[in-house]
């Protein structure tokens, strides 16, 4: 007697959802994020916004970067006039990421009383398939656009996928008991879902297809934040409550985890390839080189004699 194929257990958080509708054939990924997105956002320190906006940077990388094969890389940078002016979020292939973002406080602090979004600039997403295969990058303008809407647009009009993505960041108050005592802080939690139709235009002729893709759409536009966010939600139940009809069918979960490529040694070897007097110039007051990792806020320190004695 055959065995019956056992569907993937899936996480409550810290995974990508590939998923598909059997009846209208669309294709879809859903990403939770607790403790990974904690320990990518936490080190950082910086106001809401611009955790925010990272955290919704990590996000859309963990739903554009799940698509591809492993030992593919995914980078996503957004380059705004506003104040949080750079955002960087990299997916290497399968589920490991890392980000950061740059802002300017002044503006910050303007934008605090007065709203704030990115502004204007251009989102780029870079793609490397792995080793073999050539790397394609995509460049999108965008003015006073939520971030999710400026991924979707570029996928309809730079891969002509029509496409829904929705991304949902909040904070969460987790109080640990230790021992005899209670510790509390707040968690950073995000959320996503991306669905695509990969058999149609947007304004295709297609009626049937058409048809099936603007269903779709309208049942993946009813999803809650807090649909996305709730780790007591599972994932399969979600699924159901939106596509049921569709006849949906998961085919694998991929974990995610947050990881850095700096190491002291590759830090070093950056360093020994200037001049005496060039790195000279780069000490604090106490006589040593202190390199801080954008992505994951590690410190390395050297002295002038470490480095001599680095490059021989």
């Amino acid at each position: 007697m055959p065995n019956n194929p056992q569907p993937p257990r899936l996480s409550a958080d810290d995974s990508v959802v590939v998923f598909r509708t059997r009846r209208s054939n669309v294709r879809g990924r859903l990403v939770r994020l607790g403790k990974m997105l904690d320990e990518i956002v936490t080190p950082h320190a910086m106001p809401d916004a611009p955790s925010r906006y990272l955290s919704e940077a990590i996000a859309l990388a963990a739903l554009c970067g799940s698509a591809l094969p492993d030992g593919g890389n995914l980078n996503l940078q957004v380059r705004a006039s506003g104040a949080v002016s750079i955002l960087v979020a990299d997916y290497a292939a399968p589920g490991r990421l890392r980000g950061y973002a740059r802002y300017d406080e002044a503006k910050l602090n303007v934008a605090n009383t007065q709203g704030m979004d990115l502004g204007t600039g251009h989102l780029a997403l870079t793609l490397d398939s792995g080793p073999g295969e050539e790397r394609y990058q995509g460049v999108l303008a965008f003015e006073n656009a939520p971030l999710q809407a400026t991924a979707a647009a570029y996928f309809e009009q730079r891969e002509g996928l029509p496409t829904f993505i929705r991304i949902a960041v909040a904070n969460q108050f987790i109080a640990a008991r230790q021992a005899a005592s209670v510790t509390s802080r707040w968690h950073r939690r995000g959320g996503g879902l991306m669905v695509q139709s990969l058999t149609t235009e947007r304004n295709s002729d297609d009626n049937r297809a058409g048809e099936d893709w603007r269903r779709v759409e309208m049942l993946a536009a009813t999803v809650e934040d807090y649909e996305l966010l709730d780790p007591e939600l599972p994932v399969e139940r979600l699924l159901l409550r939106l596509f049921h009809e569709e006849q949906v069918a998961i085919e694998r979960a991929i974990p995610l985890f947050s990881f850095c490529r700096c190491s002291r040694a590759k830090v070093e070897n950056v360093l020994t390839t200037f001049g005496a007097a060039e790195l000279t110039d780069m000490c604090d007051d106490s006589g040593r080189i202190v390199v801080t990792c954008e992505f994951c806020t590690s410190r390395y320190s050297f002295s002038l004699d470490d480095l001599k004695q680095a490059g021989g």
